[in-house]
């Protein structure tokens, strides 16, 4: 199914077609036939994380193949989309901001295979348990699409769906959109037809995790992203539209007035999030191509935080550039589980700008619980710079701001009932201090490669 290409630097249309690319060029591990889905598949995937995709055939013997680790690097990401590495925030900003509406088509690859009636989930897909203390096989890439039942308008998210039954899923749901719309249709006392992507390409994925306003549609951020429309296709029992090129669809509804248990499932601040009643999904068909591919994403590995963190730092800088125009660069670290630390990097106008900008930060999104504001000589992205900055720059008595009991992430374990302290770190350096005070050593010659053949031996 895979085939040997050249690189190719526009968008990647289809998760196949970013498979291949990555393949051709060395990227993409392939496992040997029949890993374990239990924890094996999950466990050869986050050993790789950030260093290659992997492509694990027939697992368990299955014969749909599984892949894993597909944008697990930001320079992945930026090259699926046709960008470099420095464009990726301004493209993924202007895609929110000039969305450009899908176009339905009738004939689609994701519904070449066609299962009604009796369903088994855990015979048509290769479903992996990822962690330890899972309740058991998880789809971690599902892109939930659901209609508005008052207004039409689609919403798309990732959800974590657990495997319940053969034609049966649990699902968190957290107060967003589409706990909206499925409240708007338990009211109403009916079910909310929905439907379930699995296989979709690096931008509608990515899509997928865009702020924008309810009844927004995401798949058109997807075509924003690519710069034309994206084709879909209506589903065979319902009309949720979705990706025509994705490889396997999972149809169903979200049942009214049913809770069952779903949890423990491994989060991505590296704890577990607890068990829970939650909602229910019926499923009633899957639609799938030939020969599909099915994508896993590995919790808390970097696949995970990436496509939380990329549209969240689109979002945050283009809020603080209206109202800070010395904001340069934002960057979610690694460390902060790419949700809650937050630096931003500035060209100093005046004393207390940044602490400014670190309260507008925390206004952004309610996640952010640590904020550090940086000068323009610091990497953003070495956190080992940061923290020299920090070292260097920084007096707790003067620059640091904490505000007690704010709204923070329900997934962070050390909060209370969603409730977080924030801290905020001014690391930039006084405007009226010495030049030299600050004046950073440096090696003439230090960093001219030229140095090594001349003077250093073989």
């Amino acid at each position: 199914m895979l085939e040997r290409k050249t690189n190719n630097p526009e968008p990647a249309n289809s998760l196949r077609d970013w498979v291949n690319q990555m393949a051709s060029t060395g990227r993409l591990a392939r496992a040997k036939p029949g890993v374990p889905l239990e924890y094996t598949l999950a466990a050869l995937a986050k050993r790789l994380d950030g260093k290659k995709a992997v492509l694990f055939p027939e697992p368990n013997g299955h014969p749909i193949s599984v892949v894993s680790g597909i944008v697990s690097r930001r320079s992945w990401i930026a090259e699926s989309m046709g960008c470099e590495d420095d464009g990726l925030l301004d493209r993924f900003r202007r895609a929110v901001l000039d969305p450009i509406p899908w176009a339905e088509t009738i004939d689609a690859p994701v519904q070449q295979i066609v299962h009604k009636g009796p369903i088994n989930l855990r015979d048509l897909l290769p479903l992996p348990t990822h962690n330890e203390h899972d309740s058991g096989p998880y789809i971690t890439a599902g892109l939930v699409i659901a209609r508005n039942p008052e207004t039409g308008d689609q919403n798309v998210s990732i959800n974590r769906l657990q495997v319940s039954g053969p034609d049966r899923l649990g699902i968190l749901i957290l107060p967003r959109d589409l706990h909206r719309f499925f409240d708007a249709a338990e009211r109403l006392g009916e079910a909310l037809p929905i439907a379930i992507v699995v296989g979709a390409d690096p931008m509608t994925l990515l899509a997928s995790q865009a702020i924008v306003p309810i009844n927004t549609d995401e798949l058109m951020v997807a075509g924003g992203l690519r710069g034309r429309p994206l084709e879909v296709v209506k589903c065979t029992t319902n009309d949720v539209r979705v990706p025509a090129e994705a490889e396997i669809v999972i149809e169903g509804r979200l049942l009214p007035e049913i809770r069952e248990m779903e949890g423990p499932f491994g989060e991505f601040p590296q704890y577990y999030g607890p068990a829970g009643n939650r909602q229910v999904i019926a499923v009633d068909a899957v639609t799938h191509r030939t020969d599909p591919l099915f994508h896993t994403i590995v919790p808390a590995a970097m696949e995970h935080l990436l496509l939380g963190a990329i549209p969240r730092e689109a979002s945050l800088i283009a809020g603080l550039q209206m109202s800070f125009p010395s904001v340069l660069d934002v960057h979610l670290s690694r460390g902060g589980v790419c949700r809650y630390h937050l630096y931003i990097k500035i060209a100093k106008r005046w004393e207390g700008e940044a602490k400014n900008i670190i309260m507008g930060a925390f206004a952004g999104h309610a996640d952010i619980k640590q904020v550090t504001v940086v000068d323009e000589d610091v990497d953003l992205h070495d956190p080992t710079a940061v923290e020299w900055a920090v070292a260097t720059r920084f007096q707790a008595a003067s620059d640091l701001v904490v505000v007690p009991r704010a709204q923070g992430s329900r997934l962070d374990p050390s909060a209370e009932d969603g409730l977080v302290d924030k801290m905020g770190l001014d690391a930039t350096k006084a405007l009226a201090s010495d030049s030299f005070r600050y004046k950073v050593v440096h090696v003439p010659g230090e960093d001219d490669p030229a140095l090594d053949a001349k003077w250093l031996e073989d």
